[in-house]
């Protein structure tokens, strides 16, 4: 019998995509033990943005967050998503850094770990691969992730030989990441059909969205053409910018007579679970009825979900959505001067930034954000196709952008003495040096007010004594 199994993401993106990733541990440790028993390929719930939004939003420890999750969900693989040298930041870290976050990771309870790189540059991801491979545990995986776009230079044939790389280099599986949920049935077909071609009986992932309406007639193809594993969300925190819906696609797959392991009283006992944490966030204006709807524009313009969101809000803040059409098709142009770069986290910032620039200003590329301009240094990694040449003479000059991996330095150290320095005794373990250095500014809040809470609870005991 045919197998497709599914991962569930309903801890991490379902309600990162839906409502910015708000969701406290305290919120879902009810239902934990259920999970564990529901047959899940894996459960997505760390990584992505995940780790700021404990730390910025929720005063949460991200890692005893995850060491929570580990002890509720002892049976079931806890997945995380990492964006390669930029760990789940925004800049390239030190070898060794990326290399201890990874250690860390696999010791607290990770067993999936889910690599990409926002351009598809594989240099970027291997200090990760090799860090997840020192590490790993029985269950520990690697899984190369493909940052999924299209444009003239994203041809099905590129994408292939991108999976006969990540075969190569010695992922255990390979992940599509479709983040703006853009690619069509045909697209899914050809592209799925060729690269189980060219990888065998690796185990092929799609990662979607339903923010373009597109998702289910996707991956019903996707399924046709010899997919391994969806990801999907418990049905009430599924569609508009999240993913397609975990009982939905059950029940399809149920009757195609195609496996999938999951228990069908337990999934529903699930988004049982979580209807009424949902409509909490709905009523409390966190969950914007918005995320929930179909935006076929991301077909024309390419662009995700939580990024058109990140621009509705700058340019309302601005007192500027009379700008919104004309950002929006610039997107587009800014993209391809740039050399088609998949937008995805944190290129998508980036060249929706420049973009509203470019149209508050009136000029083209008249001020060019620090980060366009260390993306056109090479700083970022290789671009996918050449960067318009005047506006590349416009950041270099007659200099040539750097051809080489960002963090050649191997083994600094300075990085960890410098946190432990900034923290004095605020730190405790290894794991609040990781945290400082990825967030500097939210880690030493979190700490400073760590400390206090307990100083005061240490009063109130004496008190009572």
């Amino acid at each position: 019998m045919k197998k497709v199994q599914l991962t569930e993401t309903v801890l991490r993106d379902a309600n990162q995509s839906l409502m910015a990733t708000r969701l406290p541990y305290a919120d879902y440790e009810g239902i934990l033990s259920d999970m564990d028993k529901a047959g899940y390929y894996s459960v997505e719930c760390w990584g992505g943005a995940t780790f700021d939004s404990c730390l910025r939003y929720l005063n949460e420890d991200p890692w005893e967050r995850l060491r929570g999750l580990r002890k509720n969900l002892p049976n079931t693989r806890l997945q995380m998503l990492l964006r390669g040298q930029n760990l789940l930041g925004y800049k390239h870290y030190h070898d060794d850094v990326v290399e201890k976050f990874i250690e860390l990771s696999i010791k607290n309870g990770i067993d999936v770990i889910r690599i990409f790189d926002a351009l598809n540059d594989f240099r970027n991801i291997e200090t990760a691969l090799n860090a997840t491979k020192k590490y790993a545990k029985e269950k520990t995986i690697a899984s190369g992730c493909i940052s999924y776009t299209q444009s003239p230079v994203h041809t099905v044939d590129k994408y292939i030989e991108m999976c006969k790389e990540l075969k190569t280099m010695g992922f255990d599986t390979i992940c599509l990441k479709d983040m703006a949920g853009t690619m069509s049935p045909y697209e899914a077909e050809h592209l799925i059909k060729g690269i189980k071609d060219a990888i065998g009986d690796m185990t092929l992932i799609l990662h979607t969205h339903c923010t373009t309406g597109m998702a289910y007639m996707t991956i019903t193809k996707a399924i046709e053409s010899g997919i391994d594993v969806i990801d999907t969300a418990a049905s009430c925190f599924s569609g508009g910018t999240s993913q397609p819906s975990t009982e939905t696609m059950f029940y399809a797959l149920q009757q195609y007579g195609i496996e999938t392991g999951l228990n069908e009283d337990i999934i529903n006992k699930v988004n049982d679970y979580f209807k009424p944490v949902k409509q909490k966030y709905i009523d409390n204006g966190q969950l914007n009825p918005k995320s929930l709807a179909t935006d076929a524009q991301a077909l024309v313009y390419k662009v995700p979900g939580g990024m058109l969101s990140n621009m509705i809000a700058n340019l309302t803040d601005m007192h500027a959505m009379d700008k919104f059409d004309a950002a929006l098709a610039e997107i587009p142009k800014v993209r391809a001067d740039l050399g088609y770069p998949p937008l995805v986290t944190p290129l998508s910032q980036m060249v929706g930034n420049q973009a509203v620039t470019n149209v508050l200003i009136g000029e083209r590329y008249k001020n060019i954000s620090k980060e366009v301009k260390n993306y056109i240094k090479g700083e970022y990694g290789i671009a996918p196709a050449p960067i318009d040449p005047e506006l590349s003479k416009k950041v270099l000059g007659d200099a040539e952008p750097v051809d080489c991996r960002v963090e050649d330095q191997k083994r600094t150290g300075e990085d960890f003495a410098a946190a432990k320095e900034a923290l004095g005794d605020l730190c405790r373990c290894e794991e609040d040096l990781m945290s400082y250095i990825c967030y500097p500014d939210q880690t030493l809040k979190f700490l400073k007010d760590r400390k206090a809470q307990e100083e005061n609870e240490a009063v109130y005991t004496i008190e009572e004594m």
